[in-house]
């Protein structure tokens, strides 16, 4: 398998992931490389990945997207520690997927436990980094870093 076949797989995967996890319209920009160190919003879940490809997944948003997603899935306003509790289920339910997904293009991955992220900045030490937006009708903006090494 070559390595744009992997990396294509698992920015198309979590694309995929993102459309199946979430109940809204969503428009998803196309992905974009960078190497500058990482200062995410306000908010967001950090998830390492084993296996075929190393590396993170951070979930990038505000404590207010994190809030009118779960709002709408849930039917109830989430503060505090149901906030977090519930950031960190979404990006186990992202990654999860993801991990399935590439699963069928032979690829392995496993997962790490998610790290609730308030207000901090990552070097990137990555041989990729690819940034994703996805803009959540309704709800605001959201994107997902996906850092890898091979």
């Amino acid at each position: 398998m070559t390595l744009t076949k992997s990396v294509n797989d698992v920015l198309y995967g979590m694309m995929d992931s993102v459309k199946s996890i979430l109940p809204f319209d969503i428009i998803t920009d196309q992905p974009s490389t960078f190497i500058e160190p990482i200062s995410h919003h306000s908010f967001g879940v950090l998830i390492g990945m084993t296996g075929n490809i190393n590396g993170n997944i951070i979930i990038d948003g505000n404590e207010d997207i994190f809030q009118k997603i779960g709002e709408c899935m849930f039917g109830m306003k989430l503060e505090g520690e149901m906030l977090q509790s519930f950031a960190g289920e979404l990006g186990n339910m992202l990654a999860g997927t993801l991990s399935t997904s590439i699963s069928t293009h032979g690829l392995e991955m496993d997962i790490t436990p998610p790290t609730v992220l308030v207000k901090e900045t990552f070097s990137n030490i990555y041989e990729r980094a690819f940034k994703l937006p996805f803009h959540l009708a309704d709800i605001g903006s959201l994107f997902i870093i996906l850092m890898m090494d091979y």
